[in-house]
């Protein structure tokens, strides 16, 4: 069972932004910037490289939700969406998430 399958699951403590029936946002324990949650999916990917056509929905739904969520929280400057994927991709955990970065100037490349 992942971190994120135990948070989801209330065994482990996180502070909840959004939750719905498809995915729950946290936000980030180590944040990279003022405002730093991560949109996770309920139903385990483990990364977005190996997602399926089926997952297609709840892939949508994520970016979505990001995107409202960055708009609830006056991210109107502008905001980074983050998927990690792999070791050399900076994934920690192996269950898909989406980062959404705001609050400050986001500088590129990012690292």
């Amino acid at each position: 069972m992942t971190l994120f399958e135990k948070i989801i699951a209330r065994e482990i403590p996180a502070t909840i932004a959004h939750e719905d029936e498809h995915c729950i946002a946290i936000h980030d324990i180590d944040p990279q910037a003022p405002v730093h949650l991560l949109v996770i999916p309920k139903r385990v990917i483990t990364r977005v490289g190996e997602a399926q056509q089926t997952d297609a929905n709840l892939l949508g739904h994520l970016l979505l939700t990001a995107g409202q969520l960055a708009r609830a929280l006056g991210l109107a400057e502008g905001f980074r969406i983050v998927i990690n994927n792999g070791p050399h991709g900076g994934e920690a955990v192996p269950h898909l998430h989406v980062h959404l970065l705001g609050g400050r100037p986001l500088t590129w490349p990012p690292g």
